[in-house]
């Protein structure tokens, strides 16, 4: 937990019932100024998503400070020929004041924002069908200009869609991890929804680690 940082978190998750392990990850590695920070879907459930899930995980963070797509791909090659994952990535970058965000797969990604003139009330993650480790698409990240208290939201298909209707955007990242997997947890897969507030500081991240 440091005082100084550029967003402050939350993340809540569940298992399948009747398993012993989830397939669905977050990770938040601050990198200098920088934050990165991912949720990565093990396909299926059980064990054998929940090791890809690992795997892709701990190269996320052993290689955080890299390009995106430069990220995915290192994730791609360590997966191949074992059980894929699905992802999404976002970088905060405190020097630019803005986010570069990518996603492969259905884990689900909205941007909540605080201050909106000149600005829509949210914008959505564009992801690209596709596997990471067997199927990898051609990628885009995006990048977005952040304003404080600009909430960023990525869900795993473990959270039923729309997730954002009816949520109060001040609440504490926690309290708005906790309350949208109450609500929105489907119950029959592994689930998890990461919420990331930027600050406008600098020096990483605070949170549940």
């Amino acid at each position: 937990m440091l005082a100084a940082r550029i967003i402050d978190w939350g993340v809540a998750s569940a298992t399948r019932a009747g398993e012993r392990e989830s397939g669905d990850l977050h990770v938040v590695q601050a990198v200098g100024p920088d934050v990165l920070v991912a949720v990565v879907d093990g396909l299926g459930h059980g064990a054998e998503a929940s090791a890809a899930a690992r795997t892709a995980a701990a190269v996320l963070g052993q290689h955080a400070g890299e390009p995106l797509l430069r990220l995915i791909k290192r994730c791609h090659d360590a997966l191949r020929g074992k059980r894929g994952v699905v992802m999404s990535v976002a970088r905060f970058e405190q020097a630019a004041a803005t986010m570069t965000w990518v996603g492969v797969g259905n884990v689900e990604g909205v941007l909540l924002c605080a201050d909106r003139e000149g600005r829509p009330a949210r914008y959505t993650l564009l992801t690209r069908g596709g596997i990471v480790g067997s199927e990898l698409p051609e990628l885009r990240p995006e990048v977005v200009s952040l304003a404080p208290q600009d909430t960023l939201i990525l869900a795993t298909d473990g959270i039923a869609t729309p997730f954002v209707d009816q949520l109060p955007g001040d609440g504490p990242p926690q309290a708005l991890a906790d309350r949208i997997l109450a609500r929105n947890g489907k119950g029959t897969d592994d689930a998890l929804v990461l919420v990331a507030r930027y600050e406008g500081g600098g020096g990483g991240a605070r949170g549940r680690s």
